[in-house]
């Protein structure tokens, strides 16, 4: 079997190339990423450098899909947040090449990497499944664009039965690998490297934590959204969307205790305030729509992907909050330029300046 990664140095593809060179039935991985990683790279994988952000790249996603049992598409463009028309070339216009390229080359199976994000504000705290609304969060870029793919998906598998599609709808993903490059795209200059190195020398754990009313959210670590992917990439029966979280959910409640902290209630409305004046001041790369999003996200229910797909994740939310924490801490990332760890951040800081310009930006 041969499979495709798009986005295969991100914060999911890292995992799952490591995940599908593990498995005895895949015999060669295509890693596409705009920035493979640098040097020969063993073993069952081959680095293909392709950016889909470009017209051009049509072609060579064709190429390297030919013989392919399935195509993984994970490739998105979280910064800059400013400029929407780059955001959207890799996220919108991106997936749209790579969804074509699989169909022009008879790949069987295409399992596209989608959110939370994508659903309809909760209205009761009560889980929900697949069916619930994926009309998204409309204060949310990221949300509006995860909404615009999946209805591409609508259309592609309207007019292409005969291909498997599946759609993953992950939690927030969460790893040490890549809480070094989350923070640089979410906080940038306010989290500095010295402020991370002291959150995380608590082994995971803070001294004081905010205790935000209403946001009740999900996490799920890297590794075992990987493991998701992987499960739904070399099925042969996987179709259609699955819910990927682990339990317990994190509330107002329950966050200090599993960071090991003491509660700081702050109400929602200054939190985005502050969020927005920070943003219009250019102080921080994320607008006060990621607030919304965080707080208007529902509650996954994943019994699917456990039964259709077998899928058992191992790391508990407390677990996942806490590697993140120690990830950002000690400056660990991961041998990709996405993940890289705290040597990373002067790369970042001119590759920001090119992102508020309109040239470049984050992506996982």
């Amino acid at each position: 079997m041969r499979v495709a990664i798009v986005g295969a140095s991100g914060n999911i593809g890292f995992h799952l190339v490591r995940e599908l060179e593990a498995d005895r039935r895949v015999e060669e991985i295509v890693a596409i990423a705009r920035r493979p990683p640098p040097g020969p790279q063993p073993g069952k994988v081959r680095w293909l450098a392709l950016d889909v952000s470009r017209p051009g790249a049509f072609g060579e996603l064709e190429k390297a899909f030919r013989g392919c049992a399935s195509v993984v598409h994970l490739a998105w463009l979280i910064q800059p947040e400013r400029a929407t028309v780059v955001t959207e070339a890799t996220n919108v216009a991106g997936s749209e090449r790579v969804f074509a390229a699989a169909l022009a080359t008879g790949v069987p199976a295409l399992v596209h990497a989608s959110s939370v994000g994508a659903y309809r504000p909760r209205g009761k705290d009560q889980p929900v499944d697949e069916n619930w609304p994926t009309t998204g969060i409309e204060t949310s870029p990221y949300s509006v664009q995860k909404v615009t793919v999946e209805r591409l998906l609508d259309s592609l598998e309207a007019d292409h039965p005969g291909i498997r599609v599946s759609r993953l709808r992950p939690a927030i993903v969460l790893s040490a690998s890549a809480a070094q490059s989350q923070a640089r795209y979410f906080l940038g200059p306010l989290a500095p490297p010295g402020l991370l190195r002291r959150l995380g020398a608590g082994a995971g754990r803070l001294p004081v934590v905010p205790a935000v009313r209403g946001l009740t959210f999900q996490v799920v670590h890297s590794s075992d959204a990987a493991a998701a992917f992987a499960a739904a990439a070399t099925s042969g029966d996987a179709r259609g969307a699955y819910n990927i979280a682990v339990d317990p959910p994190v509330t107002p409640d329950t966050l200090p205790a599993m960071l090991g902290g003491r509660a700081v209630p702050l109400p929602p409305a200054l939190v985005r305030a502050s969020v927005s004046v920070a943003y219009r001041a250019r102080l921080a790369p994320v607008s006060p729509g990621w607030i919304d999003l965080a707080r208007g996200v529902p509650i996954m229910d994943t019994g699917r992907a456990r039964r259709e797909l077998g899928w058992l994740p191992c790391i508990d939310t407390t677990a996942v909050l806490r590697d993140w924490l120690v990830g950002a801490g000690t400056g660990r990332g991961a041998e990709t330029p996405v993940l890289r760890g705290a040597a990373g951040w002067l790369d970042h800081a001119r590759g920001a300046r090119r992102a508020l310009s309109g040239r470049s930006g984050g992506r996982i």
